[in-house]
């Protein structure tokens, strides 16, 4: 059987973690259910020892950070990754699970969306529009057509999570892993669930403002990183144009009367010119070293399983 890890990464949950354990040991009674306590200041890691839970503690703040030491230290097959504030059901787990045993996905998301329980549950609007513009952003950058990029509650198998460098420090991890599936030609599956609000008395960790302020960052980084051709390329556009505005005149004046008499002008937007020209460069530059190091990930990936097949052959001769 497949080994099972539930991962829980938590910040101040003691109102909501003893259910959110209670409820997957219910559901995933063979799992081992792991708690990573993220400096809290309240009795989350108390409660959840007394919950039968193994608690590990994780003292760099911020969600990527204890998502990147929960994939560096937890072997399984399946990893169930869900948020400790008790908004998504354990019960839908089965759903989620079912893809990645039958090998059909690589990660599996809990889709909030679709069935229009986030937006009736969500207290907090500005941060469904937000969630709004990362999905659309990333549905036309991949020409894909996902329904919840930034849902919590996912299951991924052991090659993803194996083979997933998690350089976001905080709440943009869920993008980052999107992302990365995406970009490394990992398969998604989504899959509805219900999504029910915070209980009364339990605080959201975000902030609409300075999330938001994340949320540019992430797109801005995102074009950069995943699609640098276009993302220099529409710089270098718009510097061109800015160029021609200010070097259009220079030319009738000298298509007119054979003289340049506006000198500064024509210096400055030969200069932009010849910004906009090595910022399309270097487009093409990076756009390249982002198909290598694509190229190299799949050979690391076929060699890492190679390696678990190996594993795999030996044990079974065992």
């Amino acid at each position: 059987m497949d080994k099972i890890a539930v991962l829980i990464p938590c910040y101040n949950e003691e109102i909501t973690i003893e259910k959110v354990i209670k409820d997957f040991q219910k559901e995933l009674p063979e799992a081992d259910i792991y708690v990573y306590n993220n400096n809290s200041k309240d009795r989350t890691a108390e409660i959840a020892k007394q919950c039968g839970a193994i608690v590990r503690n994780e003292y760099q703040q911020g969600k990527g950070n204890v998502v990147r030491r929960m994939f560096r230290e937890i072997e399984a097959d399946i990893y169930v990754m869900v948020d400790g504030d008790d908004t998504y059901p354990a019960e839908e787990v089965h759903k989620l699970i079912a893809p990645i045993v039958n090998k059909e996905a690589d990660m599996v998301i809990g889709d909030r969306l679709t069935n229009g329980t986030y937006k009736n549950e969500n207290k907090r609007p500005f941060h469904e529009f937000g969630n709004q513009i990362v999905k659309n952003s990333i549905n036309k950058l991949f020409k894909t057509d996902l329904k919840d990029i930034m849902t919590g509650y996912r299951v991924f198998n052991k090659i993803f999570v194996k083979n997933m460098p998690v350089m976001s420090a905080k709440f943009e991890i869920e993008t980052e892993m999107t992302l990365h599936a995406l970009d490394k030609k990992f398969i998604i599956k989504e899959i509805p669930i219900v999504y029910r609000d915070r209980p009364k008395g339990s605080f959201s960790k975000l902030n609409t403002i300075t999330d938001g302020i994340k949320v540019l960052k992430t797109i801005i980084k995102m074009l950069k990183d995943f699609k640098p051709r276009q993302f220099f390329w529409t710089i270098s556009i718009i510097i061109a144009i800015l160029g021609l505005l200010i070097g259009i005149p220079v030319i009738v004046e000298f298509v007119q009367t054979g003289y340049i008499t506006k000198v500064p002008s024509s210096i400055l937007a030969t200069g932009i010119m010849t910004f906009a020209l090595i910022t399309a460069q270097c487009g093409v530059i990076l756009d390249t070293v982002v198909k290598q190091n694509r190229e190299k990930y799949e050979l690391n990936l076929l060699r890492y399983m190679q390696c678990e097949n190996l594993n795999h052959i030996e044990k079974d001769n065992k």
